[in-house]
């Protein structure tokens, strides 16, 4: 099995949606399929079917969460320092082309969420990042094309 890495914040994360899952989800979910159940006929009962359907879901999801908590590596970004990009970097950039600032945190996969400034390790960004200091540029391959990036902070918070 492959181990998962992530911060402790993402691991806590995983964690409060297993808990939410099983203590609010789980049980609203089973009144539910009683409530469909209680109507008749299960083999028409949309409602059941759409419950058991939920039902699935969540335990797949459930299931999921505690596969990857399961094999978490924690990395303690609190105790990392230095100015080059690693694991748990945030790094603001300049886009050579715009002149935009963007910032970001390199986070492991699961905990990845673009919106938030968090890139996963596995991103192509988040690989051409690594082992990079302030004033190097950085040259990324997307879908529409090389960008250029300068990396401006290197900081772990």
């Amino acid at each position: 099995m492959d181990k998962v890495p992530m911060t402790a914040e993402g691991y806590a994360a995983l964690e409060a949606e297993i808990k939410y899952l099983k203590s609010v989800e789980r049980p609203r979910i089973i009144k539910l399929i009683a409530e469909a159940r209680s109507h008749g006929d299960l083999s028409e009962n949309a409602e059941y079917h759409a419950a058991k359907d939920q039902q699935g879901i969540t335990e797949a999801r459930m299931a999921d969460l505690e596969d990857k908590l399961s094999r978490a590596d924690i990395i303690d970004t609190s105790k990392l320092k230095g100015d080059q990009v690693m694991f748990g970097a945030t790094v603001t950039l300049i886009d050579e082309d715009t002149d935009e600032k963007a910032k970001y945190r390199i986070v492991g996969e699961v905990e990845a969420d673009v919106k938030q400034g968090r890139i996963s390790i596995t991103s192509p960004l988040a690989r051409s990042l690594l082992g990079k200091r302030k004033r190097d540029i950085v040259e990324v391959s997307t879908p529409g094309g090389g960008k250029s990036y300068q990396v401006v902070k290197v900081e772990y918070k």
